[in-house]
C-alpha cells in the first residue's frame, strides 16, 4: 500500500483501514503463535502499513484543525 493511495482517502476510510489492518495483524500473530505462519515477513509488513496509515491519518487531522 502506497502513501499516495492513502492520502487520496478521507479520514473515515483511513480509520477503517487501520481497523482492518489491526485485525489482520492479530490474525497473523495468532498464526505465528500456533506455528501455522509460513510467511513471517507479513508481520513486519502489516506493522509498517499500520504505522503508515496512522501517520497519514494524524497529518490529515492536524491539517483539518488548522
Amino acid at each position: 500500500m502506497k502513501a499516495s493511495e492513502l492520502r487520496a482517502k478521507d479520514v473515515a476510510a483511513l480509520e477503517k483501514e487501520v481497523s482492518d489492518l489491526l485485525k489482520a495483524h492479530f490474525g497473523l500473530r495468532m498464526q505465528k503463535a500456533t506455528q501455522q505462519l509460513s510467511n513471517t515477513s507479513a508481520l513486519g509488513k502489516t506493522r509498517r502499513d499500520i504505522a503508515r496509515v496512522r501517520t497519514i491519518l494524524t497529518e490529515k487531522k492536524k491539517g483539518a484543525a488548522k
